[in-house]
């Protein structure tokens, strides 16, 4: 008789989350330990350079007190180096709920976790941008 071997229970080896602002797109992993925070295989510094930007992505760390408890790898495409931030924190907000629950109510009341849903606007035919009209002559 044989039997067939069961897979451990282990924990998982990363946290993946996905975040998004305007087009946006940050694919999040959070491994547990380390204190490495890379994005687009490049040192989080060199991506984000002004300090208003590199707050804005560990706000969800420093509202949960886990900064430095995860090493963070990301991917982002799409959009420029602002919406780059905002996805990458919304990102980071959804892949610490997955790591720990129990967060949810902290992020939740910080607004981390609801996705900014303001995109441009379409242009529109007739207009020269989605609202302004061309000049009117009486003329």
């Amino acid at each position: 008789m044989t039997t067939t071997p069961t897979a451990p229970t282990q924990a998982p080896r990363y946290f993946y989350a996905l975040g998004k602002r305007k087009t946006a797109v940050a694919q999040v992993r959070l491994y547990p330990g380390g204190n490495t925070f890379t994005v687009n295989d490049k040192p989080f510094e060199a991506v984000f350079p002004l300090q208003t930007w590199q707050a804005t992505v560990l706000e969800p760390f420093r509202v949960t007190d886990t900064l430095g408890k995860f090493a963070v790898v990301a991917k982002v495409q799409g959009g420029g180096i602002s919406a780059w931030a905002d996805a990458l924190k919304h990102g980071v907000a959804r892949a610490l709920v997955v790591a720990d629950p129990s967060l949810k109510p902290v992020l939740r009341q910080h607004g981390l976790l609801t996705r900014d849903p303001r995109v441009k606007e379409r242009k529109k035919y007739g207009l020269k941008r989605a609202r302004r009209a061309p000049q009117y002559s009486k003329r």
